[in-house]
């Protein structure tokens, strides 16, 4: 059998050193343990968390017949069990964060069932409550389980990264999360061929900008993810094996934050699209989930990073196109002014413009040198996504090509961190690029 824990667990008990400064990780897991089959070990596994004596349960309608209603079984010899099944289409945002912080109030912790949003909720929750928490994951379709961050959405719409804590255990049933529909797993396969694309991105603003950059989170993962591609039409099929690479390359790219402090290595401009369809998409968003989404824009970038990397020219830029009233018509007052403040902090005048031009052509020749090992091809990305039962376009999730077009072209106002998609419009190549790609 597979040790689906290797490496995993010489992070989390501190064996494991950054290659780059000899240091280990400082934690905050107790536990991280990737099982076939943890049908009736669900309280052996917790019992060492020394969680209290009253555990909340929380699932939603999708996960409590997969996995909710046999933890709160198993769990009932440890500690008093307060279950909680939340409605299937729970969102993480301030209003579902305060009613499970008011349902949950008597319990010591809160023990998650389920991925995504619900994870993130107990996440949030508990961490302002001051309580600690653990999760059962189910599907295979996020990386978000070992973040510190929660994905939450503010009461006035704006979808952000805030810091929370990290669970104290982290539990994944390879059976469970192979029986989920495999459009989930396709997603979280999505999620993670954003690897190059973010890669690029970082290497590329480290190099112009400065910023901080780490080689470690790739590292962590290096030889699981070609394990993973290689898999990835067995995640359609439900294969054990296959979500196990995909367990591990999520868990490992989780891990990650811990040495770098910061989830740049795993989302850059691919993230901040899906950002932009969750926060703007409105009636015409199809219910799809972050993953796929971000899969679909990692195909995209994937295109537009080849393609001016293809450039012997550098892609010189002119003065950011910004202007304070387009981002109030675009988005309304409230969300308008904090995309414009966001966008503001990267925008170029032309004084900024002519000294990154300068920059830019002097480093282009060895910078594209450096990018081309880190980048994946964007047909095989695609191949490999739609083996595993992925959507590739846009039309394909169901959203309407302008709305795309829209969270291509605008992804980049919503978060302070730079990208291709910045690259590419202050050069004004962007609209063309958009005019041709394949949606």
């Amino acid at each position: 059998m597979t040790d689906w824990n290797s490496l995993i667990a010489d992070v989390v008990s501190g064996r494991w050193k950054d290659p780059a400064t000899g240091e280990a990780a400082s934690v905050p897991f107790e536990a991280i343990r990737i099982e076939e089959d943890l049908d009736g070990g669900e309280a052996d596994v917790l019992a060492p968390l020394k969680l209290g004596q009253r555990l909340a349960v929380v699932s939603d309608t999708n996960t409590h017949e997969a996995m909710g209603r046999r933890v709160a079984k198993h769990l009932s010899r440890l500690a008093a069990i307060d279950e909680l099944v939340l409605p299937g289409d729970t969102h993480c945002n301030e209003p579902a964060v305060a009613s499970l912080r008011e349902r949950t109030r008597h319990a010591d912790a809160l023990v998650a069932v389920g991925s995504g949003s619900l994870s993130d909720t107990c996440k949030y929750a508990s961490f302002l409550d001051g309580r600690p928490y653990a999760v059962f994951g189910t599907a295979a379709s996020m990386n978000g389980y070992a973040a510190t961050t929660a994905s939450v959405t503010l009461s006035n719409g704006y979808k952000t990264s805030l810091p929370a804590h990290a669970p104290r255990g982290i539990f994944l049933d390879l059976k469970i999360s192979a029986a989920a529909p495999h459009w989930l797993s396709a997603a979280g396969l999505g999620d993670s061929l954003c690897r190059p694309t973010a890669q690029v991105d970082w290497w590329a603003a480290h190099r112009l900008l400065g910023s901080v950059y780490s080689a470690t989170p790739y590292a962590l993962i290096a030889d699981d993810e070609p394990r993973m591609l290689e898999a990835a039409t067995g995640l359609r099929n439900r294969d054990v094996t296959a979500h196990g690479h995909l367990q591990r390359v999520l868990t490992l790219c989780g891990l990650g934050v811990c040495f770098t402090g910061t989830s740049h290595h795993g989302s850059m401009g691919e993230h901040q699209v899906s950002h932009w369809v969750d926060m703007f998409a409105g009636s015409d968003h199809p219910g799809t989930t972050h993953g796929q989404q971000v899969g679909v824009a990692s195909l995209a970038i994937a295109r537009l990073q080849h393609e001016l990397l293809a450039m012997d020219a550098p892609p010189l830029i002119r003065a950011t196109d910004i202007n304070e009233k387009d981002f109030l018509a675009r988005y309304g007052q409230e969300l308008g002014g904090i995309c414009y403040a966001e966008a503001r902090k990267k925008a170029y005048d032309r004084a900024g413009a002519e000294a990154f031009n300068r920059k830019l052509s002097q480093v282009w020749p060895s910078l594209r040198d450096e990018l081309r090992p880190m980048l994946m091809d964007p047909g095989r990305m695609k191949d490999i996504l739609s083996a595993a039962g992925g959507a590739t376009t846009a039309t394909d999730l169901g959203i309407d090509r302008k709305i795309w077009r829209k969270a291509m072209k605008h992804g980049r106002d919503v978060r302070n961190r730079w990208s291709f998609l910045d690259l590419a419009d202050d050069a004004g190549l962007l609209d063309d690029f958009l005019d041709r790609d394949e949606q």
